[in-house]
């Protein structure tokens, strides 16, 4: 499985706030500048989190965003569920509520997506923004 930029980009924007956090908003432009993001794409990708309540804005002068939680209570998975599907095949998905072929229910390979999805999780839902940050800072 491959994210796309908008997965990866959006867990950098996040773990940028998260190692500033408590420390006041961040304006886009500079998260943009820092992580050599396109800005027009980061505010996108900001929107959607602001949207599934990750992150929050402030207003004013010396506005910007900030992380809406602790880092240590953000996962991963969290940050990127709103933003690209996680499973492996479609079938799988969380998002799939239709049916996506007709072996569905007789699939012999539905049950190796099943645990690459469900490993997928684990790992994204165990390491924290926090986690991240330790990670780079050492």
């Amino acid at each position: 499985m491959k994210l796309s930029t908008k997965g990866e980009y959006g867990v950098r924007a996040m773990v940028f706030l998260a190692e500033r956090y408590g420390q006041g908003p961040v304006s886009l432009s500079y998260i943009s500048q820092r992580e050599n993001i396109s800005l027009a794409y980061l505010e996108q990708l900001v929107a959607i989190l602001r949207k599934a309540g990750l992150v929050e804005s402030v207003r004013g002068a010396y506005g910007g965003y900030v992380l809406a939680r602790d880092p240590r209570s953000i996962s991963i998975s969290e940050v990127i569920r709103p933003l690209e599907p996680l499973a492996p095949v479609e079938c799988v998905s969380d998002e799939s509520q239709v049916e996506c072929c007709e072996q569905r229910e007789t699939c012999t390979t539905r049950l190796v997506w099943e645990k690459l999805r469900d490993s997928i999780f684990q790992a994204l839902n165990s390491t924290t923004l926090s986690d991240l940050c330790s990670d780079r800072a050492s």
